[in-house]
């Protein structure tokens, strides 16, 4: 039986699951380690983690991260609102090709000359024709800003924080916390996605918030935190995240395992919150007995090799790209004036339901 933990002043009796949080974690970080050096597969012997697919430990390190990174947040022009408003524009539809149809129809997306009309033609267009403009990852609802489709309605939301002046807002807040109210306020916006949004913008150069900050924890975190101390842990869950990074150290050095980081980089709030998410579904087949809130019992994502190369490229802020992760740096363009859109209409309309 596992030693009990103290939270809050609450105490916790660990489960199974809590060990099994910390392999996970060494197992799936070296997973990355060796993909990222090339080494061939199979690059695990854990039966779970090579037969399904797993985010990696650190969230920045995913797939879908590093684009937004790479060929987004830091590609072009980085004037703060043309940042925000690239970034915003991909994560309400958080996919790929969603962005790269955008990319190849209209250039570069961009604020300054922005056209609601033009953007909702091109998207309208590949939606009549079947096509997918949403990822599954995670979907926020569709605002009710009077346009008939979710895709509408989402451009209607970014012209709305933008008239709102949502990307200085978000500079000038003196917290983490505190820039988390201003997304959280916006129509549609949970805690959840509000957070999620909040560290992908926070991965730019004009917003500098420390990720030990402050931590929302999403429903697959929650399942992760049951099974991890049973009902316990009900209500604390921020500071059970917490516990988890700051403590870190000390239970991989408990167990005997290896984890050196990201470079160095300690795992932080975000990356416990979904480290929490991965095991609760790896606990679904390694500890079957233990329950958590949803009551799944089935992984449905297995593991398909992605041939694409993976990057390593992370936000120059934290210190940890190389020499040869440099030379592959996104190209950025010098920022320039912030001319005021064209679509006066939408954005009049946009502010009107804002302000009630």
């Amino acid at each position: 039986m596992l030693p009990p933990v103290w939270v809050a002043g609450r105490r916790l009796d660990p489960t199974a699951v809590f060990d099994t949080y910390w392999r996970f974690a060494a197992a799936r970080q070296a997973v990355y380690l060796a993909r990222l050096a090339g080494q061939p597969g199979p690059w695990t012997d854990d039966l779970i983690l090579g037969r399904h697919r797993f985010t990696n430990c650190y969230r920045a390190a995913d797939r879908v991260s590093q684009y937004l990174i790479c060929q987004v947040c830091y590609a072009g022009e980085q004037a703060w609102e043309e940042v925000f408003f690239r970034t915003m524009l991909f994560k309400l539809f958080n996919r790929i090709s969603t962005w790269q149809l955008l990319t190849e129809e209209l250039d570069q997306p961009r604020w300054d000359g922005y056209c609601f009309a033009t953007y909702n033609e091109v998207l309208s267009r590949a939606f009549a024709a079947g096509r997918r403009l949403y990822s599954a990852a995670y979907v926020m609802p569709s605002p009710h800003l009077g346009e008939d489709r979710k895709h509408s309605n989402h451009l209607r939301l970014i012209e709305m924080m933008m008239r709102s002046q949502v990307p200085r807002r978000l500079q000038e807040a003196g917290s983490m916390r505190c820039a988390f109210g201003v997304l959280r306020d916006l129509p549609g916006m949970g805690d959840f996605l509000a957070y999620q949004y909040l560290i992908d913008l926070n991965y730019s150069s004009d917003l500098d918030f420390d990720e030990m900050d402050f931590v929302v924890p999403g429903p697959g975190a929650r399942d992760g935190i049951r099974k991890c101390f049973g009902p316990a842990a009900d209500g604390i869950e921020a500071e059970v995240i917490r516990y988890m990074a700051e403590h870190q150290e000390e239970h991989f050095t408990r167990l005997g395992l290896s984890f050196a980081g990201l470079r160095g980089r300690r795992l932080q709030l975000i990356d416990c919150q979904n480290l929490f998410c991965e095991v609760d579904k790896y606990a679904r087949l390694a500890h079957p007995t233990i329950a958590g809130l949803s009551g799944r019992t089935r992984i449905k994502q297995t593991y398909r090799t992605d041939p694409a190369p993976i990057t390593a490229w992370f936000p120059p802020k934290w210190g940890i790209n190389t020499e040869m992760d440099s030379a592959a740096a996104p190209a950025r363009s010098m920022p320039s004036r912030v001319a005021e859109p064209t679509n006066q209409a939408p954005l009049q309309r946009a502010e009107q339901l804002l302000l009630g």
